[in-house]
């Protein structure tokens, strides 16, 4: 190489080039958390808990939501010490090594493809359901916007997700008082259900809850305000357990757990009446577009990390890496090969597990290692006895995941 021809820090160490940081809003953030996590999970976890009944489902809501948002926070601390902008498979060959970095661009890769592909599924029979189209021209024409806002990058996501966010929850709200009002709604359904058939309902919600990939996104948004970053995960996150848990309440308090359809807000809306039919899809259709945006730009801007491709806004080069993250889960949709709650389900129990270690590692290596120490820093919530068990956790369940593929215990639905 010449010696006139020089190489910058951040190229040479194989950190992608940042683009210009554009500031989020508070909101803003909450909305993508929200946004993130409010998606095919929140549609799926009514059919998921079908056998189980709803108390196990809320038990698992509870315990996975606080766990995750632990390990949201891990990872924002280990962003925060951080001064370059480095997604998830980033930080994790920094501080854990190739490996730890590769597990995680895997585990980006099987929790995403999954995602999106029953986003694709879902939009399908949504439209189909709604306008009596073909399921794949439904998809399409998801598709199109979904993929177009994804293309114009993080500021559209930001705003495109707070603005549907806050119409999902007004449209939620109409729909669970109309659920709560109803004469033939029966509360007492809630109580319904085996605990047997937990387990296999954890994975699902496990899913439900997989907005760790964004956490660094939203760092580089809040990169002129740090000490807003864990608040806005924790308010996120609380948003997130309401919605998830009103949907699957609603739904079965009126349905029962034997009229459920896989995706819930068609058994939900034709239960309540056409215009809540209309809305319930409506507010199904912009979850799944919000997750779409959340997820496929974390794809994305890991794909980027993960190979050194330079700047993310550059026109030519994004639009490849756009078609590599958005055509593969369109294709498997209509491939026969998943269904729509399998394809959360074993999204969530690959990336359950490397998503209940790797953000551990990942902190006790920026802590060693780290460029700065930030304002904010996790406390009690890294006590191992409380780390340990979140790993055991995560691993008994895809324990149980396999030996029910192999037809050695239940499936859950």
């Amino acid at each position: 190489m010449s010696d006139n021809i020089s190489v910058s820090p951040a190229l040479a160490a194989g950190v992608r080039a940042p683009a210009p940081a554009k500031s989020l809003s508070f909101l803003e953030g909450v909305a993508m958390i929200v946004g993130t996590n409010i998606g095919a999970g929140v549609l799926s976890i009514a059919y998921a808990s079908s056998k189980a009944g709803f108390l196990p489902l809320l038990f698992w809501l509870v315990l996975v939501g606080s766990l995750t948002t632990i390990t949201m926070l891990y990872v924002a601390e280990s962003t925060l010490r951080t001064r370059a902008h480095l997604q998830l498979s980033g930080l994790a060959k920094r501080y854990v090594g190739g490996l730890g970095a590769w597990l995680m661009f895997a585990s980006v890769c099987v929790n995403s493809v999954g995602a999106l592909t029953a986003y694709m599924t879902g939009s399908g029979k949504l439209l189909q359901s709604l306008f009596g189209i073909s399921p794949a021209l439904g998809s399409l024409l998801f598709f199109v916007p979904a993929a177009g806002v994804l293309y114009l990058g993080l500021k559209a996501i930001g705003r495109g997700e707070k603005f549907i966010s806050i119409g999902m929850v007004v449209m939620l709200t109409a729909l669970v008082a109309a659920t709560l009002l109803k004469d033939t709604t029966q509360m007492r359904n809630l109580l319904d259900g085996d605990w047997r058939y937990m387990v296999p309902v954890f994975n699902v919600v496990v899913f439900c809850f997989s907005a760790q990939y964004i956490v660094p996104e939203m760092a580089r948004g809040f990169a002129d305000k740090p000490e807003q970053l864990p608040k806005a995960i924790i308010v996120g996150m609380v948003v997130t357990f309401i919605l998830l848990a009103a949907v699957p309440m609603s739904v079965i308090a009126l349905s029962g757990l034997d009229d459920i359809s896989d995706v819930a807000t068609i058994s939900w809306g034709q239960a309540l009446g056409q215009w809540a039919f209309f809305s319930a899809n409506i507010f199904a259709l912009c979850a799944m577009l919000t997750s779409y945006w959340g997820l496929g730009g974390s794809f994305l801007t890991n794909i980027f990390d993960k190979f050194r491709l330079g700047n993310d806004e550059l026109p030519l080069r994004r639009f490849g890496v756009l078609l590599l993250v958005v055509v593969p889960p369109f294709v498997l949709a209509y491939s026969g090969l998943v269904s729509f709650v399998n394809a959360l389900y074993f999204a969530g129990v690959f990336s359950g597990v490397i998503l209940s270690i790797m953000p551990m590692l990942i902190l006790r290596g920026a802590r060693k290692h780290g460029d700065q120490t930030p304002r904010w820093q996790c406390n009690w919530i890294t006590h191992p006895l409380l780390q340990v068990s979140i790993v055991l956790l995560y691993l008994a369940s895809a324990v149980y995941a396999i030996a029910s593929l192999l037809g050695y215990l239940p499936s859950g639905w």
